[in-house]
C-alpha cells in the first residue's frame, strides 16, 4: 500500500465533535492561514511554515482552501467530518449529512434529485452527489431570498 493510500484510509472516516476541538486555537490557526492564503494570492501552491520546523510545507491551493473551511467550522464549535468525494454513503448517512429524515432522502433519491446506485436491495449514494444537491439547494434558497428582497423593494415594503 502506498503512503497516500494509507493517509486516505486514515482520513476517510475522520470525524470530530465540536467539543473535541479547541475553538480558540482553531480560530488562531484560521487567522494565520487566511493571512498566508491572502499573501500568496492566486498561486496554485501555498507554502506553509510550521513554527519550530525548518521545512516549509507546500500545499496545493485547493487543500489550503479545504483547511480554511475545516478551521472555520472548528473555530465556530461545529463538528467536522472529512471524507473523499467518491465515498459511498448509506441512505441514513446521506440523510444525516443533509439534516433530513431518511424517508425524505429516499423520496429525493427516487424522484431523481440525487444520484444513487443499488447494491442488492440497498441504495448507495456518492458523497459528491449529496454535496451537489446541497449546493443546488443553497443556490435556490439564495435566489429565492434575493427575489423576495427585490419584490419587497419593488412594492416599497421596506
Amino acid at each position: 500500500m502506498r503512503a497516500n493510500e494509507t493517509a486516505t484510509k486514515k482520513v476517510q472516516n475522520k470525524r470530530t465533535t465540536g467539543e473535541s476541538i479547541d475553538a480558540d486555537l482553531a480560530n488562531h490557526a484560521l487567522c494565520a492561514l487566511n493571512q498566508i492564503l491572502d499573501e500568496q494570492g492566486s498561486a496554485e501552491v501555498v507554502d506553509v511554515a510550521i513554527e519550530g520546523h525548518p521545512q516549509v510545507v507546500r500545499l496545493p491551493r485547493g487543500v489550503g482552501e479545504i483547511l480554511r473551511q475545516i478551521l472555520a467550522s472548528a473555530a465556530a464549535g461545529r463538528a467536522v467530518a472529512v471524507m473523499p468525494a467518491h465515498a459511498e454513503l448509506t441512505t441514513q448517512q446521506a440523510a444525516d449529512m443533509l439534516r433530513v429524515s431518511r424517508p425524505f432522502l429516499i423520496k429525493l433519491v427516487e424522484d431523481g434529485a440525487i444520484e444513487y446506485r443499488k447494491v442488492g436491495s440497498h441504495r448507495r449514494i456518492q458523497a459528491a452527489s449529496v454535496h451537489e444537491y446541497q449546493r443546488k439547494m443553497e443556490l435556490d434558497a439564495k435566489k429565492a431570498a434575493d427575489d423576495l428582497a427585490q419584490l419587497t423593494e419593488d412594492l416599497e415594503l421596506y
